[in-house]
C-alpha cells in the first residue's frame, strides 16, 4: 500500500499532487492542531541538499541572513531577494555536519535548485541535490508536536535555536528538523520514500497518547493565516521586500553584501518602511487579494483570507504603518465588508512592536 492508499482508506481528500487536504472533519484537525497536536503530509514543499566545502557559502552571499556562521546542526530562515531586495524564495538553511540540508515553500524545490546552481561558480565546490525526488516530508504542529518527536529524539527541543536531529523511527533514518512555530511547535521529518507508510503510521501510534490527529493543507492554511505567517503566491512575492512582510528576524544587518542588501539596509537605517504585515478579523469572507480602505482613502492589500472551522473570518494584508494598530477598522473591498487588525504579524522593529 502506498501513502495515497493509506491516506483515501483513513478517509482523507487528496489534491492532484496526491497530498491530503483534509481526513474528514476539519473541526477535529484544527481543534488538535491547537490543543494536542497533528500529522501532515507536506512532501510538496522542497528539501534541497548541498555537499561541498561552499555548501553554506552559496547560500549566504546571495540571501538575508547569517547562514555562513552556525553551530553545527542549527537552522537559520533566510531569504533570497532580487537587486531591489524584493522576495524571490523564502529557505530554511541547517548546518547538519558535512552537509547543509534546506527546506522551502510548496512547488519551490525545482525553482530554488535551479536558482542556486546558477550561483555556484567555477572555483566553488558545492554539489546541489534535490531530494524531493527519493524522500517524503511529514510535520508536526500543536502544544505536543515535541513530545511526540522526543519520543523518537530524546535530544530534541533542547537548544534555544532551531536545530536539526538524526534519529530513528522504528529502524528508519529519519532527519528531524525544528521550524519557527504556526501553533505550539513545528517538527519536519525527511523521510525515504519506500519507507513513507511505515513511519507515517509509528507517528500515528506513537501520537495516541498526545491526542494527535491526521490533518490536511486545508488546517495548515487556516494555521498560516491565523498565525500571520507569510505564504508563497500570496505575501512572499515580490510586491514585497522582507521587511514588510513581518520578516525582520530572518535578515542579518552585520553580515556582508547579498543580492538586494543595499535596498533593504537602506530603508531600515533611515526607518522608511511604508508599509508592514498584519492579522485581521474580517466580518464576512472575501477573496483576496483586495484593496483596503480608511475613510476611502487606499491603505493596503488583503493578500490571504480564509474562514476558520468555527466559522471566523482571518486574514493577512499589508497596510500603511500609521494606521498598523490592533483594533483599527478598514473597509475591505467594494462591498461594505469590515475588518479590524488584530496584530502586527511576525516580527516587527522596535519602532513598531507596542502597537
Amino acid at each position: 500500500m502506498n501513502l495515497q492508499e493509506w491516506y483515501q482508506q483513513s478517509g482523507g481528500s487528496l489534491a492532484t499532487d496526491g497530498i491530503p487536504l483534509h481526513f474528514g472533519d476539519q473541526t477535529a484537525e484544527y481543534n488538535a492542531a491547537h490543543a494536542h497536536a497533528v500529522l501532515m503530509d507536506r512532501s510538496h514543499e522542497g528539501r534541497l541538499e548541498t555537499t561541498g566545502r561552499d555548501r553554506l557559502e552559496i547560500i549566504q552571499r546571495i540571501s538575508t541572513n547569517d547562514v555562513g556562521h552556525m553551530a553545527a546542526n542549527e537552522g537559520r530562515p533566510t531569504i533570497l531577494t532580487s537587486p531591489t531586495g524584493r522576495i524571490i524564495d523564502r529557505l530554511v538553511a541547517y548546518n547538519h555536519g558535512d552537509k547543509a540540508l534546506i527546506t522551502t515553500e510548496p512547488g519551490r524545490g525545482p525553482a530554488v535548485r535551479d536558482y542556486l546552481q546558477r550561483q555556484v561558480f567555477f572555483n566553488d565546490e558545492a554539489r546541489i541535490q534535490d531530494l524531493g525526488i527519493s524522500t517524503k516530508q511529514f510535520t508536526l504542529h500543536g502544544p505536543q508536536a515535541e513530545a511526540i518527536v522526543q519520543i523518537f529524539a530524546p535530544q530534541a527541543g533542547k537548544q534555544s535555536y532551531l536545530e536539526c536531529v538524526d534519529a530513528q523511527i522504528d529502524g528508519v533514518e529519519v532527519v528531524f528538523l525544528k521550524r519557527k512555530p504556526l501553533v505550539g511547535t513545528q517538527w519536519v521529518m525527511i523521510i525515504p520514500n519506500e519507507k513513507a507508510v511505515e513511519v507515517w503510521q509509528s507517528i500515528l501510534t506513537a501520537g495516541e497518547q498526545f491526542g494527535i490527529q491526521p490533518a490536511g493543507s486545508l488546517t495548515f492554511n487556516v494555521l498560516r493565516i491565523e498565525s500571520g505567517r507569510p505564504g508563497v503566491g500570496h505575501e512572499l512575492s515580490t510586491d514585497f521586500i522582507p521587511l514588510e512582510a513581518g520578516l525582520w528576524d530572518e535578515v542579518s544587518f552585520k553580515k556582508g553584501c547579498y543580492t538586494g542588501q543595499e535596498i533593504i539596509a537602506r530603508m531600515e537605517s533611515r526607518n522608511k518602511l511604508a508599509k508592514t504585515m498584519v492579522t485581521l478579523n474580517l466580518s464576512e469572507m472575501v477573496e483576496s487579494p483586495v484593496t483596503l480602505r480608511v475613510d476611502g482613502n487606499t491603505i493596503g492589500t488583503l493578500t490571504s483570507s480564509v474562514v476558520t472551522p468555527h466559522g471566523e473570518v482571518v486574514g493577512i494584508g499589508f497596510v500603511k504603518v500609521p494606521v498598523a494598530e490592533a483594533g483599527k477598522e478598514v473597509m475591505v473591498g467594494e462591498n461594505g465588508v469590515t475588518a479590524h487588525i488584530l496584530t502586527l504579524a511576525g516580527a516587527q522593529p522596535p519602532v513598531l512592536e507596542n502597537r
